[in-house]
Order: structure tokens, then sequence, then C-alpha cells
């Protein structure tokens, strides 16, 4: 089999064979129940909802139970399809194949659903003839979502300006009162009405993962902005970055008038500084970094102090700086986000300690429990389960002893402290959403630190519930949050200044933007402000990176101030 057809039969039939299988089990579940639990009927809902009927209503349920008849959604989506491929000259095929996809592979699943468990309509009188198929699971339900929910989603990507949300939401609820109208008018039980909504979101769900429709024009170049006609690199980690999702990436550059793309593969003794550092070598003006953290350090690094600007496409586990920059999780979607923003600069930092060659941090350095979380998993379970792959090592070290920290900020004398972990950031939010240093910003020129001390292991449940409630306090000017020698009460501590040193009293794992370094005792980073040119959002992302692009000129390689 060639390796399209491998991609379809993974990404399309397996799944709807599965969605298939547990539909008609659904249906087998409430026609004939185990044991005979409970009666197979539903008719109390749809007899009371007759007898309350009123003549607007009548019509109103009759136009939106039209509205997914098979002859309106077969005209709907066959314009719909069409308009996508004229329109663009056959260059959008994946959101016209997600959509008629969408709408086909609800029909076949309902189909089969349909003939296998053969379930009678309700008792009530009808206000629409009755097709010869059976009630399970509601065919024009699972049209209209597969439909109507497909284009809402296309709103969203492609409509720009006031009316795109109006007209996503208009869409999305074409379902919803679809259903409403099939109870009312005595055509289906509510479990059939239940099961129409989930085949056709199902639907949806897997045509999405299998053509994963771009952005929109309107998200190529800014309305009044020239054409780059510049050359890009896209260095890409192999193991993350699969071929669709490069070709996408290079219809986004082009629509953004960028020149077509040289593609270079990272590898285990080059994870992408050699390839970054080559392009803005040869002139290039924009690098992409595709992969995770450790594909976006190692082009910064290279990129730092230069004119090439740098563009992040998260596909990894933490995806640290493109979460803080304020773009989306997927790839696609994040590049055409951030090209669109403009470039601006940010802050790096240079780290170094004992066995440590002097390199780049993008976002945070760690020593103590995150780091030996991040040296306790492995890259398969990363890749496998994503960032929850993390939680299993970090409950194995929550019973580590804490170490006994120097810490120095600038030329202020050094503090002692015990801590179970101490973060160094660049940028202040985890995954999730959860802000572990609230103030800290990649362009404030300044570094921030969290020391985390919560007592024993009984502490942790705590501090872990501040953690997402956003209430890990912070404190202006550098100083700490609270006192003692062992950091107060409290189980987080900030500090903010330009150079931080680290000094544990025995060896601790470490870390730099999640790659796991050699147990050590010390830890230096020092902020290098506006090192990097970085393409981001136009709009303040979570960090609050101002709004306008700024100043391109070249920044000084030297350390940073």
């Amino acid at each position: 089999m060639t390796t399209g057809g491998t991609y379809l039969v993974r990404r399309i039939a397996l799944p709807l064979f599965a969605q298939t299988v547990l539909m008609v089990l659904a249906g087998f579940v409430l026609t004939h129940p185990p044991l005979h639990l409970w009666r197979p009927g539903e008719n109390a809902v749809t007899d009371r909802l007759a007898a309350s009927r009123l003549p607007v209503l009548d019509t109103v349920t009759g136009w939106f139970s039209t509205a997914a008849s098979t002859a309106a959604v077969v005209a709907v989506v066959s314009v719909a399809v069409l308009a996508l491929l004229v329109e663009t000259h056959g260059r959008r095929w994946r959101e016209a194949a997600f959509l008629g996809g969408a709408v086909a592979a609800q029909a076949a699943v309902f189909l089969l659903a349909a003939l296998c468990v053969e379930r009678p309509r309700p008792t009530a009188v009808r206000l629409d003839a009755a097709p010869p198929s059976s009630s399970f699971p509601s065919g024009h339900v699972g049209a209209a979502v597969a439909l109507y929910g497909g284009i809402a989603v296309l709103a969203v990507l492609w409509v720009r300006g006031p009316l795109r949300f109006p007209l996503a939401v208009l869409a999305g609820a074409v379902p919803v009162v679809v259903a409403v109208s099939r109870l009312y008018r005595g055509m289906h039980h509510p479990t059939d009405v239940l099961a129409g909504l989930v085949n056709g979101g199902a639907a949806l769900w897997i045509m999405w993962r299998a053509f994963r429709p771009g952005p929109g024009p309107a998200e190529g170049p800014a309305p009044g902005r020239p054409s780059r006609a510049g050359r890009a690199v896209v260095v890409f980690n192999p193991v993350l970055t699969d071929a669709p999702t490069l070709a996408r990436i290079d219809r986004v550059l082009a629509d953004s008038g960028w020149q077509a793309p040289t593609r270079t593969p990272t590898s285990v003794q080059d994870p992408g500084r050699g390839a970054a550092a080559g392009a803005a070598e040869a002139g290039a003006a924009l690098v992409v970094a595709c992969g995770g953290d450790g594909t976006v350090t190692a082009c910064a690094h290279a990129l730092a102090g230069t004119d090439t600007a740098l563009a992040v496409v998260p596909c990894g586990t933490g995806n640290l700086l493109a979460r803080n920059l304020g773009l989306p999780s997927d790839p696609v979607r994040a590049l055409a986000t951030a090209l669109r923003g403009g470039p601006r600069r940010i802050d790096l930092a240079l780290a170094d300690g004992d066995g440590i060659t002097t390199t780049v941090v993008s976002a945070m350095a760690g020593i103590g429990l995150d780091a030996a979380t991040v040296a306790g998993t492995s890259r398969g379970a990363k890749r496998r389960f994503g960032w929850p792959a993390y939680l299993p090592p970090l409950l194995r070290h929550l019973r580590d002893r804490r170490m006994r920290l120097t810490v120095t900020l600038d030329d202020a004398p050094p503090v002692h402290r015990r801590a179970a972990m101490a973060v160094i950031g660049n940028v202040g939010a985890l995954q999730g959403g959860i802000r572990l240093l609230p103030e800290a910003r990649p362009d404030d020129g300044v570094l921030d630190l969290v020391l985390v001390h919560p007592r024993g292991v009984t502490g942790w449940p705590g501090a872990a519930l501040r953690l997402v409630t956003g209430r890990v306090g912070s404190r202006a000017g550098g100083g700490p949050d609270s006192s003692g020698p062992d950091g107060g009460a409290a189980p987080f501590e900030h500090f903010r200044a330009r150079r931080i040193t680290l000094t544990a009293d025995r060896d601790q794992p470490r870390e730099l933007d999640g790659e796991s370094l050699p147990a050590g005792r010390t830890l230096r980073l020092a902020v290098r402000p506006a090192a990097l040119l970085v393409y981001a959002p136009a709009a303040p992302g979570p960090d609050g990176i101002g709004s306008q692009p700024i100043d391109s000129e070249p920044v000084p390689t030297g350390r940073g101030r």
C-alpha cells in the first residue's frame, strides 16, 4: 500500500470503522438493554412536546428540519466545496475535503448504524414524512453537525473582521436548533438526537485530523503590508514534524509573500544550531523552527544578535516559548499568526555553570525537582502521551530531600534558602496557562526567579492549588515575597535580576529549556536584552508583548548588560 493509502486508512478508515462499531453497540444497548435494566422507550418527552405545539413553532422547526434534509445538505455542501476549489484554483482542497468528507463520513456511519439497529420512531404524531430508516441515530442532526459545524470551523479560519465570530456562532447554532426541531416534530427520541450529535461531531474531528485546514487568506500578509519576498529556511525535527505539516508550512509561507523555503532537518549531532547559523550567514531573512523547545532554543542561539528573524512552529511537548508568545498550539496556525503579527525583539539569557558550556536559554532553566522530572521522562513517553508523561516522574521525586541554595542577584549580597526546586525564567507561563512567574515578560530586560519550598509532602497539594488558581504571589523590585531562612510559610518566593547565580550544597539535576543536563552545583543565567528578532502576534500575548513591531537593528553579540 502506498504512503498516501496508509495515511487514509490510519487517519480515516480505521477511526470511522471504530465510530460505526461504537454507534451500533450504543444502539443495541438502548433498544435491547442488558439484563432488562430499563425499558427501551422515551416517548414521554416527544409526547409532551407534541401536546405543546404552536403554529409558529411548527413553521420555524419545519424550516430547520428542511435545512438538514438530504436534498438541502447535498446542495449546500456541493456549492461550498465547489466555491472553495474554484475560488482558490484548487489550493484550498484540504478545506473542501474536510467539509465534504465530514458530511459523507457521518452519512456512511448513519446508514450502517440505522441498518443494524432498526429502532422504531416515537409514538407522537409526526409532522414530517418518516423515511424508511431507523430512528437511531438522527441522520438530520448528524448531517447538520457535519455541514454547519464544518462551516463554523471554516468561518473562524477564513473570515476576518467583525462578522467572523457572529457567522461562526450562527452556523454552529444550526445543529442545536435542528436537534430540538426533530424532537419537537416527533421524529426522534432524545437519545437518537444525542447519537446524531456525536456522529456528526466525531466525523468532523476525524476529517479535521486527516486534512486539518489551514488559516484563511487574511492570515497571510496583513492588509497594506508589502510582500516580504525574502528567503526562508525551515529547520525541522524529523521525528516531530511530518510531511503534510511541512507542506502546509510551505503554503503559509507562500501565502505570506515568502520565497519557496529551503528545508533542513535536525539531527542528534545538530539540533538546529548549525542549520540556523548557516541560514543567517547565507543571508536568509527568516528561519522557521519546527520542533520542540530544544529545536527552538538551538535556532535562537544561532540567530541571537543577527538580522535573521525566527518564527516558532510548536511541534513538541512543552512549547514554552510559543505559548508565551501567544501562539496557537496548532503548528500551521501558529506560523500564520506569527507572520501576520510581524517581527519584534525579545530577550534571551546566557547560561553556564559547572560542566555547562555557555549556551542560550529562551524560556526557562531550573535546578532540583523540575530538572529531575525532565530527566526522568523519556522522549517516547512525551511523544505518546504529551505533557502528562511528566506526571509519574514528578510524583516519584516529590519526596526528594530539599537542597540548600545560595542565591546571588546581580551585585547584591547572597541569600540562603532551602528549596525543592528553583526556576529562572525569561517567560512566565507553563502548560495549561499556569503562571509560575507572574511578572515575567520576554522583553523586559530582566530575569525572574522562583524558589519552590512547600513544607514536606503534605505541602505540595497547597502549592499545586495556588499554581492552578494563580495565587503564586509576586513582588516587584527584585526582592522576595516572603521571609525567613526557609523562605517563610509561603511555598513560592520570587526575585528579579539581570544576573542570577544559584549554588547548591550538593550535585543537583539541572535543565535548560526542557533539556536535561548533567547534575551539578551551579547554575548561572545573565539576561541578554533584545537579543532575538522573532515573529509574534500583533495583539499582546499572555506576557503582554507590545502590539507594535519594533526596530530590527542587530544587537551586539556580547554578554548581556
